[in-house]
């Protein structure tokens, strides 16, 4: 298991920025279900953000692009599939090409699913929530506009689905938040010891590269999978904290564990690039 938390503290540590503080809690709450999950409405909660013109590359192996990113939550029909992407977060570069995006965006194995009456019918759109390091603004803004649109769309459980590492910890604060206002949630995500930090009810675990929350790239049965994992949990999670890994392997060795914001494999060359970059930036913020 990577850990992310560490992980990004010691490479933005190296960058010059303060020691960030992960959300942390020991009570978590549970709303428990009230029918049969195939009775249920689901709404799927994303972080991908919406292709928008203009704005530098947003495409398969895009750089992570800031201009890309979104401040507002926001609902899109699900049907005909948005164009949402994730050039606007850091998901593992190295290891997804972000060229199919049925593993970040799970609605072409829900729409399956739900033909299938795994569950009754999918909200008519879909949720997009802001990856927020101010876990202020996440709670305070984005949490009650999500339950908002949860509520409007009158879904009974939401299926929750992050990308980057500040992206686990924003729809983990969300979970909690539906969840004490009596909306049944699961977590489906790959950085589990922020998940876990943050204290979810059910978290549905892949060990894969970040950007592969719902599956492998081109494998439906990886996503039709990784998928049905997720929905069981709504089902047999009986308590909170229940984190269920999935028993898919991303390859037959761990090496793409060491790839990512892995300060050991930089030298002091690309170090010393990373703290002229984080400098520009805080001249930039300080002129504006």
């Amino acid at each position: 298991m990577i850990k992310y938390i560490e992980r990004t503290r010691a490479y933005y540590s190296e960058q010059g920025y303060p020691a960030y503080q992960w959300a942390s809690n020991n009570i978590i709450p549970f709303a428990a279900m009230q029918k049969p999950l195939s009775e249920c409405r689901v709404v799927l909660i994303t972080t991908a953000a919406p292709y928008r013109k203009g704005l530098s590359d947003q495409g398969p192996g895009a750089p992570l692009n800031g201009a890309a990113k979104f401040y507002n939550v926001y609902t899109v029909p699900v049907t005909p599939c948005p164009d949402l992407r994730i050039a606007h977060v850091a998901y593992d570069r190295k290891h997804c090409k972000a060229d199919d995006s049925n593993t970040w965006l799970p609605l072409t194995a829900l729409h399956h699913a739900c033909r299938k009456k795994v569950f009754a019918n999918l909200a008519g759109e879909l949720i997009g929530v802001p990856t927020n390091r101010s876990q202020r603004v996440t709670l305070t803004q984005d949490a009650p506009k999500t339950l908002e649109y949860v509520q409007a769309l009158q879904a009974d459980v939401a299926l929750l689905v992050p990308n980057c590492p500040v992206c686990h910890q924003s729809v983990s604060l969300i979970a909690r938040y539906l969840e004490e206002h009596e909306i049944p949630t699961v977590v489906m995500g790959c950085a589990r010891d922020i998940v876990e930090n943050v204290g979810v009810p059910r978290f549905w675990w892949s060990d894969f590269p970040l950007g592969h929350a719902a599956g492998k790239p081109h494998d439906s049965n990886s996503q039709a999978a990784t998928l049905a994992g997720a929905l069981q949990l709504f089902t047999t999670a009986q308590v909170a904290a229940t984190t269920v890994q999935s028993p898919q392997m991303w390859s037959n060795n761990d090496d793409w564990k060491q790839d990512f914001m892995n300060i050991e494999n930089l030298n002091a060359e690309h170090i010393e690039r990373l703290k002229g970059e984080h400098e520009k930036t805080r001249a930039m913020k300080k002129r504006g």
